[in-house]
């Protein structure tokens, strides 16, 4: 915008410069001061300053027009920004809200941990932690329809009736992808 607004000034400049001098001659020549042959050039010069005048106008009008058109672009991306900058900022208090939450049910969920760890043993801990690591997050997943909730894979005949044998106490694993399988009513057994 700085450039157009330079070339706006020259620009204006540049035709006040020819008017400036277009003035002084036609007031040489209305004095009617000199020889004819100098009056002769002065019309011929008048003559020239006017078109040259009128070609430096129809440029600052270009210029005047895209100085215009950049300006009205500027309001729009400022507007656009500030409505862009209102979202970001209802998006990062969603975001700190959000987080809140999270950590707040984070809270919760670990709460009764220590207290479930207790009950469960040492052993079963350590192999838990295992899996939960070498997994990606997820150590142990719930058999439903006779599919594994982790590896999403549906188990053999052999593999369901060795898991039906099995003692409810026992901790099964998958053959696939070797996370803890849970046994519920919705197992398939």
């Amino acid at each position: 915008m700085g450039d157009v607004q330079r070339e706006l000034t020259k620009s204006e400049q540049d035709v006040q410069l020819v008017r400036d001098r277009a003035a002084r001659d036609q007031s040489r020549l209305d004095s009617g001061q000199g020889s004819a042959k100098d009056l002769t050039a002065l019309q011929h010069e008048l003559v020239s300053l006017a078109r040259r005048q009128s070609e430096l106008e129809d440029m600052e009008i270009e210029v005047m027009e895209r100085a215009e058109s950049l300006s009205q672009q500027v309001t729009e991306l400022e507007a656009r920004r500030a409505e862009v900058s209102q979202r970001l900022e209802t998006l990062e208090s969603e975001q700190t809200a959000a987080i809140s939450d999270l950590e707040s049910e984070a809270a919760k969920v670990s709460a009764g941990r220590a207290d479930i760890v207790a009950g469960v043993g040492e052993d079963l801990v350590t192999l838990y932690e295992k899996i939960r690591t070498q997994s990606g997050g997820l150590a142990a997943a719930e058999l439903r329809h006779r599919r594994c909730g982790g590896c999403r894979l549906e188990l053999n005949t052999i593999e369901i009736d060795r898991i039906r044998r099995a003692p409810q106490d026992e901790v099964l694993r998958c053959e696939e992808c070797r996370r803890i399988m849970i046994r519920t009513g919705e197992s398939g057994l």
